[in-house]
């Protein structure tokens, strides 16, 4: 992925708000399969990481683009943006 992508991506996400909230418990396996079916659904999703959460933030989004086979887009304070093309893509990245 490119950083242009990136960026596009980006600044889709920053209009819409955190569908996942990741708190004391960090990663499950039922916030995986979650993340994993609403990324089927909506290709791009912004994930919440709380205060309570004592992992760091980044290696949950590696986590979360690992076990989802997700692209990571960007993690910005406590913030993570995932992206995974659709069979049929609705978003159309730029070049």
């Amino acid at each position: 992925m490119t950083n242009k992508q990136r960026a596009f991506l980006s600044s889709l996400a920053s209009k819409e708000n955190a569908i996942f909230q990741i708190g004391k418990s960090s990663l499950t396996t039922e916030i995986i399969a979650a993340v994993d079916e609403a990324l089927t659904k909506r290709e791009l999703i912004k994930i919440s990481v709380l205060k309570n959460c004592d992992d760091d933030t980044k290696i949950i989004a590696q986590t979360l683009a690992e076990r989802t086979r997700s692209e990571l887009v960007r993690v910005i304070g406590k913030k993570i943006i995932l992206y995974r093309a659709a069979k049929k893509p609705v978003i159309v990245l730029p070049k």
